[in-house]
């Protein structure tokens, strides 16, 4: 199974490769600037970053492209998730109160990302933004105290985003959260 990670400048987008590759996926870093037609993978990450997607959506590159074009499933974090609900027809932008460093996630549709965890367990945050309005054609999966949109998924397609991180080892059940998505990429 080959798994792209989307580097969209985030700090941790290596530990998101290092999860994948540890969990038996081959599993490679691309810019976000890679044309589609390059892309061979039964699923892409894409990457938290540092671009402020409500301010410089252009610097995710090539997401939109892949997010609409890719018959693959996808799984955003952080900057990716705002993204994903910029790109559909939601919104992203400052949060009321930004999340930094480990925060309470409480499942609200265990759905597939989170099959086999608890209803609640510690995440890692690092976000000034986040995701405003769920797009049309998706739903909430997780909340935190501050933030009402910590998962989402789209309804047609193997399309999920997460605000936390589940690549860092402070995140609880992170790499069975990645487990989950790699079951998605094999079907």
């Amino acid at each position: 199974m080959r798994i792209l990670i989307v580097d969209n400048g985030g700090q941790w987008t290596h530990r998101e490769w290092r999860v994948v590759r540890d969990l038996g996926a081959d599993a490679s870093m691309i810019p976000n600037t890679t044309p589609i037609e390059k892309i061979d993978a039964d699923g892409i990450v894409l990457s938290g970053g540092s671009p402020r997607v409500g301010v410089n959506i252009n610097a995710m590159g090539n997401n939109g492209q892949y997010l609409d074009e890719l018959e693959i499933p996808v799984l955003g974090i952080c900057a990716g998730i705002q993204f994903m609900a910029v790109h559909f027809g939601g919104k992203a932008g400052p949060s009321k109160n930004p999340e930094f460093g480990k925060m309470k996630i409480y499942i609200d549709d265990p759905d597939v990302l989170f099959e086999g965890l608890p209803r609640s367990f510690v995440g890692w945050e690092s976000h000034n933004d986040e995701v405003l309005e769920v797009p049309k054609g998706f739903k909430a999966l997780a909340h935190s105290d501050n933030s009402p949109v910590q998962a989402m998924r789209c309804l047609d397609k193997p399309i999920f985003g997460l605000q936390f991180h589940p690549e860092v080892e402070h995140t609880e059940h992170g790499y069975d959260i990645f487990s989950n998505f790699l079951r998605l990429c094999q079907r």
